[in-house]
């Protein structure tokens, strides 16, 4: 019985710091993210795409593409200053665990099973930079996909760091109907190559 206690005892412990450490690291990119729409302006494009490629009017079609270039421009000028902004971020806070739950202090007990949220939003923000220019000269439909999984990975790293990578790719999956793999294969190879490399590390 009392092997019981001890257990559960260690259990709520345990499940408290949990808690604790997730509250503070929303709260940090919460901080980050608080003097940018970022969040907005990628529901905007998101669903600007859709009713882009629903339209079937082309001068229509063409007139809300010229819409949404500007609001591409205002996601990469706000991601690629977000970027420089966090590498204000103590390393130790910025490290995120790769292990597929959250475990109290992981980045501690386990550094080697870690990336620097810091690299993961350069990554970002570089890749989305480069949809967004179409560096890749890609149709206006690709074009949009492209951005579209570039914009998803950004989110699921913000999540990843606030919660764990199972959380993040239970969100992706029950909000966009899209799971992490997918959209790893769909963002640019440029992008794949840098974000596999570092939570690999």
């Amino acid at each position: 019985m009392e092997l019981i206690f001890l257990v559960l005892a260690v259990g709520a412990s345990l499940q408290v710091i949990k808690v604790g450490e997730q509250r503070h690291r929303i709260r940090l990119l919460g901080r980050y993210l608080q003097p940018y729409q970022i969040e907005r302006l990628m529901e905007t494009l998101l669903e600007g795409y859709l009713r882009a490629l629903d339209e079937q009017d082309s001068a229509r079609r063409e007139q809300i593409w010229a819409q949404l270039t500007a609001t591409e421009t205002q996601l990469r000028d706000q991601i690629r200053r977000l970027a420089a902004d966090v590498q204000q971020i103590w390393p130790d806070d910025a490290l995120v665990s790769t292990l597929p739950i959250a475990l109290p202090r992981a980045h501690k007990f386990f550094p080697r099973a870690t990336f620097d949220l810091r690299r993961a939003l350069a990554i970002h923000a570089a890749g989305i930079e480069a949809v967004v220019a179409n560096q890749a000269g890609l149709s206006r439909r690709d074009q949009a996909y492209r951005l579209s999984a570039e914009m998803l990975l950004l989110q699921h790293t913000c999540h990843w760091f606030c919660r764990s990578r199972t959380v993040a790719s239970a969100r992706m999956l029950a909000r966009h109907k899209t799971d992490h793999s997918q959209v790893v294969q769909a963002v640019s190879p440029q992008t794949r190559e840098a974000y596999q490399k570092l939570i690999a590390a």
